[in-house]
């Protein structure tokens, strides 16, 4: 994959009725574990849903996760607190979305669509995601990832602003 490629990773809402392999998921979670962690520890734990009752549950959770609905494949992406670096919440959030990015680049790189939704810090998200998928009580759901094959192609693009950054200093 070169750099420019990485333009071309879009969120994806609109998918096919193409199934995913079991093979497909498993290279994703392998890649999403690959991401960096603090003290290496972690904590990142994933729920993968590929039954119609269960995308449709989730939905259910995420006021803007519909896509849910008509996808082939989910993940439900959590951190275990008390593998997390020092047990805290800012370390935990930090390793689980460098898997998030991870799990998101290599769907991508298997030619298959995605999008992140956001659960944490939604207090109602996240109690109605644990109670109906039955979190133990260390577990946080951070995040939903929605995938299928794309039935949609945003073109590549770059959102790079030279005004958002700073050269060798902040102030000019």
């Amino acid at each position: 994959m070169q750099p420019q490629d990485l333009f071309a990773r879009r969120s994806i809402r609109k998918y096919t009725s193409e199934p995913i392999t079991q093979a497909q998921l498993q290279i994703a979670l392998e890649a999403a574990m690959a991401a960096p962690s603090a003290m290496h520890c972690d904590p990142w734990r994933f729920l993968v849903l590929t039954d119609p009752k269960d995308l449709n549950a989730l939905a259910d959770c995420l006021p803007y996760g519909q896509m849910l609905r008509h996808a082939q494949a989910g993940f439900i992406v959590c951190g275990d607190l008390t593998a997390a670096h020092r047990g805290e919440l800012s370390y935990l959030l930090q390793d689980v979305s460098a898997a998030i990015e991870n799990l998101l680049l290599a769907l991508h790189a298997l030619g298959l669509g995605a999008v992140w939704l956001g659960i944490h810090p939604n207090e109602d998200r996240i109690q109605h995601v644990a109670e109906h998928f039955g979190l133990p009580k260390q577990i946080l759901p951070i995040a939903a990832v929605a995938v299928g094959h794309p039935a949609e192609h945003p073109e590549p693009r770059t959102r790079y602003d030279a005004k958002k950054v700073k050269w060798g200093r902040w102030s000019n």
